[in-house]
């Protein structure tokens, strides 16, 4: 949904500066990205944009989570990113000029800023120091995936859950973390059965490492020992 043609100027700026991948950028860059930017809203189950369509832009969420992913020609579906307050998506896209490579839908109301893809291409050539700025948030966001690659190749499913619980924690930056408003969603991103997900989050309570709050919501107790399951150091759990 746009809203409006005008930008929110401050509320934009805000965005940005929340964004790591834009953390290498100066004020007066990031002045310029926010001035380039539009505001854009999102009810929960709201398609963001679709699979092979033309790429709009950059998106910066703000408020709520997008899920992005792929669909089998069977139907299958497959999380492969979640993306919460002061993350991307469409950031390859965009920059590489692809179509879009995924679907992506709000799963909450959300909030984002979204750089249009011209204008923003435009201003990559133009400007040295934005792409050197980009190209080092870019970095981190591959070792984002590489890290993603290695939880599923490498770690079981404890080890999975309790990596995916320790980056939550930093990025909500408190030890209660909220969990998506469909499992299902969070089981798919970690190459997990609900039924599984869902043993996997009793057996660490158990275990009193978190405490489950309410559907949604639980509190990392312990986040030492919590960091020994993400690195395959309790089997015993």
């Amino acid at each position: 949904m746009d809203d409006g043609a005008l930008p929110v100027p401050g509320e934009i700026r805000a965005i940005l500066d929340a964004c790591s991948m834009f953390s290498s950028l100066d004020g007066q860059r990031l002045d310029m990205l926010a001035a380039m930017a539009r505001r854009r809203s999102y009810s929960r189950g709201n398609l963001i944009f679709r699979q092979d369509e033309p790429c709009p832009g950059l998106f910066i969420v703000g408020e709520g989570r997008v899920r992005i992913y792929k669909l089998a020609p069977s139907g299958k579906e497959h999380v492969l990113h979640l993306a919460g307050p002061g993350m991307t998506f469409a950031e390859v896209a965009v920059i590489g000029g692809f179509p879009c490579p995924a679907f992506a839908e709000a799963m909450e109301p959300t909030t984002c800023a979204l750089l249009p893809a011209e204008p923003f291409r435009r201003a990559l050539q133009t400007d040295h120091e934005l792409c050197l700025g980009l190209m080092a948030g870019m970095a981190g966001w591959v070792r984002t995936l590489v890290g993603l690659m290695e939880d599923i190749v490498l770690r079981d499913a404890i080890g999975r859950l309790a990596r995916y619980l320790l980056d939550a924690m930093g990025e909500q930056g408190r030890a209660e973390v909220t969990l998506p408003a469909l499992k299902r969603h969070l089981a798919s991103h970690l190459n997990l059965t609900s039924e599984t997900l869902s043993r996997t989050l009793r057996r660490l309570a158990d275990a009193q490492l978190i405490e489950q709050i309410d559907a949604r919501r639980l509190r990392i107790i312990d986040a030492t020992h919590l960091r020994d399951v993400a690195d395959g150091l309790f089997p015993e759990l």
